[in-house]
């Protein structure tokens, strides 16, 4: 599964939860994955605008 993917996963359940406990726990693995999300994008961005070889 992609990390995108998770993250959608992760507010369909937000979404759909209603236990004040599971919704802290969801909110704190969706913080954790767009994070992770965010760095693998900031790691990916300079491949693909760097210069095409000659």
């Amino acid at each position: 599964m992609t990390t995108y993917d998770h993250i959608q996963e992760l507010r369909a359940e937000l979404a759909a939860s209603i236990d004040a406990g599971e919704r802290q726990q969801i909110a704190a693995e969706l913080e954790r994955a767009i994070a992770q999300h965010q760095q693998e994008e900031a790691a990916f961005d300079p491949l693909i605008s760097a210069d095409p070889p000659p």
